[in-house]
């Protein structure tokens, strides 16, 4: 177990890996080009192969910290997937973002190849990643959920076991649902108060003391009183209305109610329609109140 493997070392990723390897665990992981700078961990051992299946043949716990569904689905049963080499008894661990139903195909595979797969789905920032302090929602049966729990512990600092596979991601959907929600929320009272002349820290004051106040609005803060920085809350437009797309896509196959999500949504898919994809979330404020 002190041996694992790793796709996808993007801003989360780069935290999660540097932590790994931290606690001392020898890592192997694949060469992309959507990868951060790697120097530092090369400088520590840390080494690169060119394809999923050379990562699976390297070890038998892997772990993707991928963009979403289609991208896991691409790793594990595209030519040199991990389908292709996991060892009898691997464990491959999604921490990305995905569809929960296409988790749970996936995993499907997975078992037939003779390995497992569980998702843990994360959620705080690459701030917290770097630290070691994610909050981790696992889906996965107590057996397998015991015997990750030491590696997921090394960056992360809360886990929480959801239920089985696929219930990490339905949770993470859920979470990232409301919190976004509630982000675009403020955002479009902000910009009502900008343009009706209310004071900006008069109205982080007023719903700090009251029913607004809350993790958003902290996140919200800085681009409010300290023109636009977007520092505590980087989290682009484009990665939102996927998740939000995800969540309708696990709602609707629930046939639960979804209509204020399409709401918001719209709202955001508006403000990427105008060429602002690869804005932060702080940034709908400016969006919203410079609309007619």
């Amino acid at each position: 177990m002190k041996n694992a493997g790793m796709i996808g070392i993007g801003l989360m990723g780069l935290g999660i890996a540097s932590n790994l390897v931290k606690h001392g665990y020898t890592l192997t992981v694949m060469d992309h080009p959507g990868n951060q700078p790697l120097d530092t961990l090369l400088a520590q051992g840390v080494k690169t192969v060119e394809t999923p299946k050379a990562v699976a043949g390297a070890t038998n716990i892997i772990l993707l910290c991928v963009t979403g569904a289609a991208q896991v689905e691409a790793v594990l049963t595209g030519p040199d997937g991990l389908l292709e080499g996991l060892q009898p008894g691997s464990i491959v661990i999604d921490c990305s973002t995905s569809i929960p139903s296409a988790t749970q195909q996936l995993a499907q595979k997975v078992q037939q190849a003779g390995s497992i797969m569980i998702d843990a789905a994360m959620t705080r920032t690459p701030k917290e990643a770097a630290e070691g302090r994610l909050n981790l929602l696992v889906g996965s049966d107590i057996a397998t959920f015991e015997k990750v729990e030491p590696l997921l512990a090394c960056f992360a600092e809360n886990i929480t076991h959801v239920g089985p596979v696929g219930a990490g991601h339905q949770m993470k959907l859920l979470h990232n649902y409301v919190s976004l929600g509630t982000v675009t929320v403020i955002a479009e009272a902000a910009a009502c108060a900008r343009k009706s002349g209310i004071d900006a820290s008069t109205f982080a004051d007023v719903l700090a003391k009251g029913g607004g106040g809350g993790v958003a609005l902290e996140r919200l803060k800085p681009y409010l009183l300290n023109d636009g920085d977007t520092s505590n809350l980087k989290f682009t437009l484009s990665n939102a209305i996927k998740d939000l797309g995800y969540y309708t896509t696990y709602a609707a196959d629930t046939h639960a109610d979804h209509l204020v999500a399409s709401a918001i949504m719209k709202t955001i898919a508006l403000a990427i329609d105008e060429g602002h994809a690869d804005q932060h979330m702080p940034h709908m404020i400016s969006y919203i109140a410079a609309r007619e």
